[in-house]
């Protein structure tokens, strides 16, 4: 399957790599007794896997989950539900839920990804965005990647209401944060307004380091359940985590004014849910050296990845620059052909919703579209970037990772 010169380029990365998977071990061991323990006092038992229907009042296997939720987190409140269609979702309700009109949303991390963008209503108008409604919005630009610190104090004001905080890259070659980033974000938005709401997009950044964002100044965060944090077995869903008030108003827009999280059957299977934050830990720790051993195969390929081998990382996506719109198709098709559903189809660029550029899109999951579970996407647009995430199993990743590069470089 593999030529003698991807074989022996394996095999020196995987030695070079050796320190660098260690150290995700021992985060992945961490994180792994933080859960087991939360798990262990709140006495997770076989009835909390019971579905409801209906209204679903009292519903012991929702209430435990966002309790198990907000003690991993270190949360006053959370709120779990697979009613939430994705993490941009997630996104939506707390902003929707704490904005009121007139209020001022800045986003400290330059522009949002192309979905959040449609939500805010600025640069791309869509029916029923913010913008809508009747909230102001303004971004701080980052600066080679990275936050300007020093710009927190001119573009946050005592009119801002809610300061937003991207952890992960998006469709950019910025630097993803890490929880000491996080930290100092969030310190110096307090400086300025202590009133400020601090609101951390935590989706691909969730156990890859042993603290989360609500443990150092944040006071909410939102994520997705088909990213790290369902392990690859939650089947769809998001999460909330933060100060009490801020999730009961975001739980107000998910169902009705009143109701709030009281309300909302958990259907289907409630155990893939707490099965799925339980492997988390470990699921992350897989994608995590999936990521850095495609950032070493590449880099010694002669390609530019972001992040480098050796940074660390705030989240589980790595950059990979291949140059020309046939390289990054090239590389999707080759991961989709070496997934293990649908490794007949040949993806294709299309126009997927709430996106300005055509998007081709590798994802051969169990779970549709499913980013902990190894998969590879990108606009159609220069310099042509290849979004990696995911691998449930790293043995998984190493061979389509392989194979991606042998396709490119043969062709």
């Amino acid at each position: 399957m593999f030529s003698k010169k991807f074989l022996d380029l394996k095999s020196d990365i995987l030695k070079k790599i050796q320190k660098n998977f260690q150290y995700v071990d021992e985060i992945s061991e961490i994180n792994t007794l933080k859960v087991l323990e939360a798990m262990q006092q709140l006495k997770i038992s076989d009835a909390h896997f019971k579905p409801s229907t209906g209204y679903a009042y009292g519903d012991i296997s929702r209430e435990k989950l966002d309790e198990l939720y907000a003690k991993i987190f270190k949360a006053e409140r959370a709120l779990v539900r697979t009613q939430f269609v994705s993490g941009t979702h997630a996104l939506a309700t707390v902003l929707f839920g704490i904005l009121r009109p007139n209020d001022e949303l800045v986003s400290l991390t330059g522009a949002p990804y192309d979905t959040m963008q449609t939500v805010i209503g600025y640069s791309h108008e869509a029916k029923g965005s913010l913008k809508e409604f009747g909230i102001n919005y303004h971004e701080l630009p980052l600066v080679d990647g990275k936050v300007d610190i020093d710009g927190i104090k001119k573009i946050v004001t005592p009119k801002t209401k809610v300061a937003m905080i991207q952890r992960s890259r998006g469709y950019s070659m910025r630097y993803p944060l890490s929880i000491k980033d996080i930290e100092k974000i969030c310190n110096e938005v307090k400086k300025v307004n202590s009133d400020c709401v601090t609101f951390v997009d935590n989706c691909y950044g969730e156990f890859v380091e042993t603290q989360e964002p609500v443990e150092v100044g944040a006071d909410i965060a939102a994520g997705s359940l088909i990213k790290n944090i369902g392990g690859g077995i939650a089947p769809t869903g998001g999460y909330i985590v933060g100060r009490s008030d801020l999730v009961e108003l975001a739980s107000y827009r998910l169902t009705a004014p009143g109701m709030g999280d009281e309300l909302g059957a958990s259907l289907g299977d409630p155990r893939l849910l707490y099965q799925g934050l339980f492997l988390a830990p470990h699921v992350t720790a897989q994608a995590l050296k999936s990521a850095i051993f495609a950032s070493a195969l590449f880099s010694s390929l002669g390609y530019k990845t972001h992040p480098l081998t050796d940074d660390k990382r705030g989240d589980i996506i790595q950059a990979i620059e291949l140059g020309t719109p046939e390289k990054l198709i090239a590389f999707c098709r080759a991961i989709q052909k070496n997934s293990p559903v649908d490794s007949f189809a040949a993806p294709e660029p299309w126009d997927m919703p709430g996106y300005e550029d055509k998007i081709i899109m590798a994802a051969g999951t169990f779970v549709q579209g499913a980013s902990i579970e190894l998969s590879a996407d990108g606009p159609l647009r220069p310099p042509y970037i290849v979004y990696l995430q995911g691998g449930l199993t790293f043995e998984h990743s190493l061979i389509a990772i392989l194979s991606a590069a042998q396709e490119i470089c043969d062709n």
